[in-house]
């Protein structure tokens, strides 16, 4: 079994980015797995739990040091040092590479900060105190980092990582088969699920805009004469909320009628029998059912009982929560009002 090594490579950032690539080469030519600190935010503190873990499953740590101490933490101690003493105490083989003094360097990437100098120079007499290899350019550092790897593989030996179609037998072969095969039905339930959410949000947001632009106006009477009766103008959106708490049951047209009429009276006192036409009431039942809002009741009644009776759909329920929702956000919500009269 051929196996993959996986190798952190540690460094300052900005001002070793041409030698930390040399070093990422240098591992993919040798056929392992390079792990770079451009994976994670150096200036993130909430990343350092990511970079622990990661840490914990390598196999080699390599730390190239040039003149730079680098990005600091809460603790005054660079993100760079930080990961070598974790890699150290945690037993990981370290590949240590510090800049030859006497090698070339623009002044530009010298640390510029006295205080960062000082903890420089211990820092780099910690990584010193192993075995390391001083390097002078990024052509020399490659060559010395591929020497010090093949040396460390053979000599310190790691877990490291095969394929596992070259470790597994037959029945793990098959688990992996059918877990993987589970895990892409999940995947499509999930995006499914998504899918629905997304189109009912979108349905919901569609339903409460139609509501809201269209208006009715209908004849409200309190007494039996028709010429008694004052002529209301209230949007859809409105009455919806008003006669859709009686329909998550169910409710008859003229429950319907009775319950925008008590809400529009703010009292019972209008007329009982169809407070508000029958037509006009169809014809408002309609608008809601053809926005998918009502559908007929499927409760059963006895046969002698011919009164038709609606319930919300269940795009309708979701409106109505929604419309709930914004009235108890805004501290509006109300008890009824008291009615005389038994709807439906």
């Amino acid at each position: 079994m051929e196996k993959k090594f996986q190798i952190f490579i540690s460094s300052t950032y900005e001002d070793l980015k041409d030698e930390r690539n040399e070093i990422i080469k240098a591992v993919l030519e040798m056929g392992h797995i390079p792990v770079g600190m451009e994976m994670f935010s150096a200036a993130d503190e909430e990343q350092w739990k990511v970079i622990a873990r990661t840490i914990d499953s390598i196999d080699y740590y390599a730390i190239v040091v040039a003149h730079r101490y680098g990005s600091v933490t809460s603790e005054e101690i660079s993100y760079t040092e930080k990961e070598f003493n974790y890699a150290a105490a945690k037993g990981v083989p370290i590949l240590g590479f510090v800049i030859d003094n006497a090698a070339p360097w623009p002044s530009t990437k010298n640390e510029s900060d006295s205080k960062k100098r000082k903890r420089l120079t211990e820092f780099k007499t910690k990584v010193k105190a192993r075995l390391v290899q001083f390097w002078t350019n990024k052509d020399d550092l490659r060559g010395k980092f591929s020497v010090a790897l093949m040396k460390s593989i053979i000599n310190t030996p790691r877990i490291g990582w095969v394929r596992a179609d070259e470790v597994a037998g037959p029945l793990v072969t098959k688990e992996l088969t059918r877990l993987s095969s589970e895990n892409a039905v999940l995947r499509d339930q999930i995006d499914a699920a998504k899918k629905i959410a997304a189109e009912s949000e979108n349905s919901v947001g569609r339903s409460m805009r139609v509501l809201a632009k269209n208006e009715v106006r209908f004849q409200l009477r309190e007494v039996v004469d028709w010429k008694e009766a004052k002529v209301y103008a209230l949007s859809l959106a409105d009455i919806f909320s008003y006669v859709a708490p009686n329909l998550i049951n169910e409710n008859s047209s003229l429950g319907v009628a009775q319950d925008l009429a008590l809400k529009v009276l703010r009292g019972p006192t209008y007329y009982k029998n169809w407070p508000i036409g029958k037509n006009q009431t169809s014809e408002i039942i309609a608008d809601f059912a053809t926005l998918d809002l009502v559908e007929p009741s499927k409760k059963k009644h006895q046969v002698s009982d011919t009164t038709t009776y609606w319930s919300l759909t269940k795009l309708g329920k979701t409106l109505l929560q929604e419309f709930r929702k914004v009235k108890l956000e805004e501290g509006l919500a109300e008890l009824p009002e008291q009615s005389d009269t038994t709807n439906g």
